[in-house]
This record gives C-alpha cells, structure tokens and sequence, in this order.
C-alpha cells in the first residue's frame, strides 16, 4: 500500500478562458474540479497506475467531503483527519489563446498543536500498513518547519520508505530526520547547499552533499530536460521525448507517483526512473491535474533515455 500525506487538501478549479484579461470580466469556456493539493496528486497517478492507495491529511468541512468523495472512483480510500473549518480551493486559469496558466492558492485553515499531535498519532497506525509513504506539498498555518520532520521520523522508526516532496524550511528541516528520497528542483538544490549550480557537473555535486548527509535517493528535476537522481549505485541521468504539454501542473507530483510505485514494487534504480518520467510525460499530455492515461505512458515509456553517469 502507498499512503499520501496532503497537509494542505484543496478543491483544484480548472478555468478555461480565451485570451485571460487583468481587471475585466473573463467569461469561462470550460470548468472542472477535482481534489488537489500535491499529496492528491500524487494519489491519483499512483492509483491509476494500479496501485493500493490511501490519502491521509487534513480537510474539513463540505469541501472536506467533496474531496473525499470525489478520490473514491479513483479507488483511492480515504482517512482523513477532520477539521471543522472548510478546506480550501485551488484555481488554475489556463489561456487557450496565449497558452500561458495563472494560479491563485488560497492558504488554509489553522491547525492546532493539539490537532497534530492528534494527527499523529493517527498517522502511525496508517504507517504500520503502508510499504511507502509519499508527503508532499505545503503545510496549513499553524504548524512550523518541522511538521514534516516530525512526520518523516516516525516513518524512519517504523522502517518504512518514505518520500518528501516540500520546499522551503520544511525541506530543510524535513531532510535532517532523513527521507528516502527527495525530489528537489534546481532552486531547492541551490537553498539546501549554497551552491550556484550554473551547469549540470555543480547540480550533480549539490545532489550528492544531499545524498552524503543521509537521503538514500536525490532526485533533481530539469523540468523538459528531464531529471538526474544522485542514489548509492550511482548516478542516472533520465531524457524525456518533446511533447505538446496540455497541461504541466502536477506533473513533478507524477513524477513522486512513480518513485513510489517503483519503491513499493521493489525495481531498480533505472526501471524505477524511467516509470517515474513516462507518467510525468504522459500526464502533461491531459488537462486533468494529477491524471494520465496508461496507453500514453506506455508509448512514451520506450522513448526514456536513461544514461548512467557514474
């Protein structure tokens, strides 16, 4: 089983508009809403690809329903924390005529030290069933820069692989309890090190300060270029096919998708790099944030280069 951790659950909008204008009246051509938030979104993929899947976190109120009914034809089974407050919504306008996206991310309700606590220990008992654990994204207010360290330190104590996907002080905090894996893009690279990494030999020796303090697996993305992973048998360097990207939101999330499903299912360094690029390609090529289709990912799958630097 992978269970996703979304701290910060929302409603995901998607507006379509022709040619979005600042101050005026914008008429709608096409709608949708699913649950987002990035541990959702990594749910989603995960499941679609096959696998058992659980979504923890928090939501609350009717959008807290919503959420949860809506993951159900996905198969994803739901065990939320509940708060009383309304979760909150995420809007993605997408310009069909400029083929530019604008987003506007409400921030949350306010969690308690008390609701954490109690959430925690709510989450040890999901961690005992879990083979990976995917969390990702950012926190309600509230809770500090070690919400996920304290998160990611009971999954150590359990021995069970762990991947977190954050940014800011709560990937450098988060890093010191030790994850699986991190997935890093090259700004979180250049904060957690200090370095500039102007070319790909400085993002590489970045990576590996990061590996070298205890995170197994380093995952850098290149965003098109495709993404290095820095682990113990070496250093991999995945190429992705030029696509017509319909939507790119959520794609890294896909990509987190697939190192958990390659973690749980126990393949190699390269198997598991090549799966996580395919669905990442493969769900830019949708509208639906966090969604793909198999047919896709199996066309792209051959089309990943991987080269192993050293």
């Amino acid at each position: 089983m992978i269970l996703t951790v979304t701290l910060n659950a929302a409603i995901d909008k998607r507006y379509v508009v022709d040619g979005f204008q600042v101050g005026e009246v914008n008429r709608v051509r096409e709608c949708a809403y699913t649950p987002g938030g990035k541990g959702l979104n990594v749910s989603k993929p995960a499941a679609i690809a096959g696998a058992e899947v659980t979504a923890t976190g928090f939501v609350g109120g009717h959008a807290g329903h919503y959420i949860e009914d809506a993951l159900k034809p996905f198969g994803i089974k739901s065990d939320f924390y509940h708060m009383e407050q309304e979760s909150r919504s995420c809007i993605n306008i997408w310009d069909e005529k400029n083929h530019v996206q604008t987003e506007f991310l409400e921030p949350g309700f306010t969690v308690t030290e008390e609701d954490f606590a109690r959430f925690e220990e709510h989450f040890s008992g999901l961690v005992r069933r879990a083979d990976v654990i995917a969390m990702s994204g950012s926190v309600p207010g509230g809770l500090d820069g070690t919400a996920y360290q304290r998160l990611v330190k009971i999954c150590r104590d359990a021995g069970k692989k762990v991947i977190l996907d954050t940014s800011g002080k709560l990937l450098e905090m988060g890093i010191e309890a030790k994850p699986t894996m991190i997935k890093p893009n090259l700004d979180e690279i250049r904060m957690l090190t200090g370095k500039q990494c102007d070319h790909m030999e400085d993002m590489i020796e970045a990576a590996k300060v990061v590996h070298e303090k205890g995170v197994e697996i380093v995952a850098v993305s290149l965003g098109g270029e495709g993404s290095f992973v820095v682990c113990r048998d070496g250093i991999f360097r995945a190429r992705v096919p030029k696509i017509d990207a319909v939507n790119t939101v959520g794609c890294g999330d896909s990509m987190i998708a697939g190192f958990a499903l390659g973690l749980s299912e126990g393949l190699s360094v390269e198997e598991t790099l090549r799966k996580a690029s395919a669905i990442s390609a493969a769900a830019a090529l949708r509208e639906e944030t966090g969604f793909f289709v198999k047919e896709d990912m199996e066309r792209i799958l051959p089309q990943i280069e991987i080269e192993k630097i050293s």
